[in-house]
């Protein structure tokens, strides 16, 4: 549905029943479950949709071994059957990945294969295979790459891999599938509130067109992440903060790095943190850093020491040391860890993954915490207690079995756009009606012009970022070949938009000046 036919729809209807603030991975998941169960549904965002930590993930769907380790038994198990209903509703996005633990002392490999196997149990029917230990052979060929010196042998676990922000469009185009209107770049203001006191809607800017709106709602759902304590503030001012923001760094490589398609857990650094090496879209990321700040934003810049960091602890365990030289791109991401009761820990890596829901006196629902693996049970949660709050009619969850948008089985992983699973015909169909869209945007990704064309018509993207962070993601693969394809990027968009030369200049300055972020200064 284009954006003008959403905004005329919002000015014809009265009251929707759920309001959700919030464009990424747990405020999709809320349109998705609200609308999905017959609820009018609205959704704004006051950028893009995953433009924050919800575009910015290890990339992994999984229950969490480290998590295990800490005793949290109740979280692992919500999430490992959580992954299980993911991969099977988005069989297109969530894949099955083989993960290896390398053993260099003798110890590992039992206490390891004993530990995942109880991993495997939890996981129960919807499990993904056995946890095995392996020889130091296979381990070598599963991660050629892997340091061989003392290694004695593996542990093979299964988890899953998954592109983050095209989920979230995924999701934003399943609530619209089912009668939700989903908007990006519609700012909340305000919250309007009756005679009583009680919230009855928001105030919201359109950051495009300018226009203002005053729109009424049932519920109103705060699920804005790292921002939630923003919209608190516009309730009530003195309120305690929320959220304990966290912030997690990425590394991407080059494929050599790991040299196979099995990804790499490394089980305890010098942090205490596990990090990954994980294959994806033909390249590596490694990570993830976990450093608290006490500031809140949409870009959030790496750190020199969680740089270090990543690539020195990774170095430990790979033949060929990456260095800054190797770095593709850098990106970092805020978790919004619920805070803790008890605010004097500074150990953000000790903070439960769990997620709250806090209702304010005045009827604001805000929900703070979990992770992109139990997004949907967070927002059947939220939805539950939005139709208490709000006295709306008893409607049952139906997400459980909901296939997403685009679902698709059994897609060719070997090709990029696998991520659009069943839409891919219609991007086909493009290239079809004008062979100009079959045109690549950069050597060696398999982007074309009709990804961009799709992204504008089809996935309400606006700007070059839209395109090239969140639809086909160069930016996190590649940050200088992404600038070197801005302009032609600019030049679509504008045909498509009806933008003249001067926006298209405008563009790709603020995308070269945003990639610089992403790159890594060598010096």
């Amino acid at each position: 549905m284009e954006r003008k036919e959403q905004i005329r729809k919002i000015k014809e209807k009265g009251i929707f029943d759920i309001l959700v603030i919030g464009g990424g991975a747990t405020g999709l998941g809320i349109a998705v479950d609200a609308a999905s169960r017959g609820f009018s549904t609205l959704l704004l965002e006051q950028h893009d949709f995953a433009k924050a930590t919800s575009s910015r993930s290890t990339k992994l769907v999984h229950g969490g071994v480290r998590y295990l380790a800490q005793g949290d038994i109740g979280l692992v198990v919500h999430a490992l059957h959580e992954r299980g209903r993911m991969r099977r509703n988005v069989p297109h996005l969530v894949k099955d990945m083989r993960f290896i633990i390398g053993n260099y002392k003798w110890w590992e490999k039992p206490f390891y294969t004993i530990g995942l196997s109880v991993y495997d149990l939890l996981a129960g029917r919807l499990g993904l295979g056995r946890s095995l230990p392996l020889r130091r052979k296979t381990v070598r060929k599963e991660i050629p790459a892997l340091k061989q010196e003392n290694l004695k042998g593996g542990v093979l676990y299964h988890d899953c891999r998954f592109d983050d922000a095209r989920m979230a469009i995924t999701l934003a185009q399943t609530a619209i599938d089912h009668g939700a209107l989903c908007l990006n770049y519609m700012k909340v203001e305000r919250l309007l509130k009756n005679g009583a006191g009680m919230i009855k809607g928001v105030a919201a800017a359109d950051r495009l067109a300018g226009d203002r709106f005053e729109i009424e709602a049932h519920a109103v759902i705060n699920a804005t992440g790292v921002f939630v304590d923003d919209i608190i503030k516009l309730n009530d001012g003195g309120s305690k903060k929320k959220v304990r923001p966290s912030q997690g760094v990425h590394l991407v490589v080059d494929s050599k790095f790991l040299g196979g398609d099995s990804a790499l857990m490394i089980p305890k650094t010098k942090d205490g943190r596990v990090l990954f090496g994980v294959p994806w879209h033909g390249k590596v990321v490694l990570g993830t850093t976990d450093t608290p700040l006490d500031e809140d934003t949409l870009e959030p810049k790496a750190l020199e020491e969680e740089i270090r960091f990543i690539l020195d602890q990774a170095g430990e365990y790979l033949d060929i040391k990456p260095a800054r030289k190797d770095v593709l791109s850098v990106f970092a991401g805020l978790r919004p860890l619920a805070a803790p009761d008890n605010t004097g820990s500074k150990k953000t890596k000790e903070i439960s993954r769990s997620h709250k829901i806090y209702k304010s006196p005045t009827g604001l629902l805000t929900i703070t915490g979990g992770k992109w693996t139990t997004y949907r049970e967070m927002a059947e949660d939220a939805v539950n207690q939005a139709i208490n709050m709000a006295n709306l009619p008893y409607k049952a969850c139906v997400t459980r079995d909901l296939k997403q948008h685009g679902y698709m089985k059994n897609v060719d992983t070997d090709k990029w756009d696998y991520v659009y699973g069943s839409d891919i015909q219609y991007i086909n169909r493009l290239i079809e009606e004008d062979a100009s869209n079959a045109q690549l945007l950069c050597e060696g990704f398999t982007f074309t012009k009709a990804h961009v064309v799709w992204a504008v018509r089809k996935e309400m993207a606006i700007t070059i970022e839209d395109v090239l962070a969140r639809r086909v993601r160069l930016l996190f693969l590649d940050a200088k070949a992404a600038v070197k394809v801005a302009p032609e990027v600019a030049s679509i968009i504008a045909k498509e938009t009806g933008k003249d030369k001067s926006w298209e200049q405008q563009q790709v300055e603020t995308f070269n000046a945003l990639a610089r972020n992403y790159i890594l200064d060598i010096g």
